[in-house]
């Protein structure tokens, strides 16, 4: 079995609608693919109408966090298989995807600030419908000739965490978010944690605080660790009872890394399964 277990649509910042992106997923040859859109679940029941055979969907979400609040840490959370119905998981959800297009208009009125032409009317464009974000902001840049790609985008001077043009928005505090997700009945997978290319790293000791709150898992396997960093995490992860995985963080053109590049073993996604109980993975007609 291939398994994936995230991936991003038109839904939030992704290229792929969530009938492509589950297409893509099977021509890619995997067998079981999450969809983990920023913030929201609206793109799963386009996925699960347009499900091929033989291909299995997970329903999630990666929920946007901050560790200390303020100026602390940026923290992703993977949430899979939650009931979405959950009243109060709900509400959250809706409090931190209603902040992001305050904050992507922010963001542009800083680029225009610092010289770059950027309009809020072409983002909206390349967002078609989704959840606005930084992806997209970035692609504008990148049609103005201002980077070279939407990672160069992302670095300290532009609109990574703390940049010239960066613009906080409402986010979880990971604690409280690994406890909405569980009482959803949903599993929840801290999403690269040791990304220090992008400037991000998540404490150890952080990540042993939210294991005793009730987190699953680490993402370990991950475009943005390198195998020191992995070895590392898988250490840490047996140190802690966690769970590990392994995914490609998919954003279709938004990103160079293909969907099934790097995979979660079938034993840690039936643990996942067997963890659940705010919905089943969805099989694909004939699957």
């Amino acid at each position: 079995m291939r398994i994936d277990l995230h991936t991003h649509s038109t839904a939030s910042d992704g290229t792929d609608t969530p009938a492509e992106l589950v297409r893509n997923a099977a021509a890619a040859g995997l067998d079981v693919v999450a969809l983990t859109d920023h913030d929201g679940v609206g793109g799963h029941a386009e996925a699960i109408a347009a499900l091929p055979p033989g291909l299995t969907l997970v329903t999630g979400a990666e929920l946007s966090c901050r560790l200390g609040g303020g100026h602390g840490i940026g923290v992703h959370l993977l949430a899979y298989l939650f009931d979405p119905a959950e009243p109060e998981f709900a509400r959250a959800r809706e409090l931190v995807h209603g902040g992001r297009e305050p904050r992507a208009r922010a963001m542009v009125a800083r680029l225009r600030e610092l010289g770059v032409p950027v309009t809020w009317e072409r983002v909206a464009e390349l967002a078609a419908g989704g959840a606005v974000g930084r992806p997209h902001v970035a692609r504008a840049m990148v049609e103005l000739g201002v980077v070279d790609t939407v990672s160069d985008a992302f670095a300290p001077q532009w609109l990574g965490n703390g940049g010239r043009a960066y613009a906080e928005k409402h986010e979880l505090d990971p604690f409280e978010a690994v406890r909405l997700v569980k009482a959803a009945g949903g599993v929840s997978v801290l999403a690269h944690p040791m990304a220090v290319k992008r400037g991000v790293c998540v404490p150890e000791g952080a990540i042993a605080e939210l294991a005793a709150a009730g987190l699953d898992g680490v993402e370990v396997d991950h475009m943005d660790h390198d195998a020191p960093t992995r070895a590392r995490l898988r250490g840490l992860a047996a140190d802690l009872g966690l769970l590990t995985t392994g995914s490609s963080d998919y954003h279709g053109r938004n990103k160079t890394c293909g969907l099934g590049e790097f995979t979660t073993d079938p034993e840690i996604y039936g643990e996942i399964t067997r963890r659940a109980t705010g919905a089943f993975p969805v099989p694909g007609a004939g699957g």
